[in-house]
């Protein structure tokens, strides 16, 4: 379990497939590996909104992907879900933070 400031998070779900990823306004077959943390109070609650998701994405398929660094583009698992998230690097790191219904009126 990791923390952050008062919330710990704990690793609810680990994912690997083949998906599509909608970038650049297209979309391409990836492979991919992500994790999902969920945020946790001190008194072990979980709180709803407050999540991150870790992980890789094949880039192969994807064209100029040094433009796409800082861009968040939507990937589709293969269970049917899609996930935004932001490409971090040229490797393929993604990161998505959910800042949960206490720092918002969003969720």
């Amino acid at each position: 379990m990791s923390t952050h400031g008062q919330e710990r998070f704990r690793l609810t779900e680990s994912l690997r497939g083949a998906g599509v990823v909608a970038a650049a306004g297209r979309e391409f077959a990836v492979d991919y590996s992500i994790e999902r943390y969920q945020g946790y109070s001190a008194a072990g609650m979980p709180i709803p909104g407050l999540h991150r998701i870790e992980g890789t994405i094949d880039l192969g398929p994807i064209p100029e992907t040094s433009r796409q660094i800082g861009r968040t583009m939507t990937l589709s698992l293969a269970d049917g879900r899609s996930i935004g998230l932001t490409l971090v690097d040229e490797a393929g790191r993604v990161l998505a933070e959910g800042h949960g219904p206490s720092r918002c009126l969003c969720c």
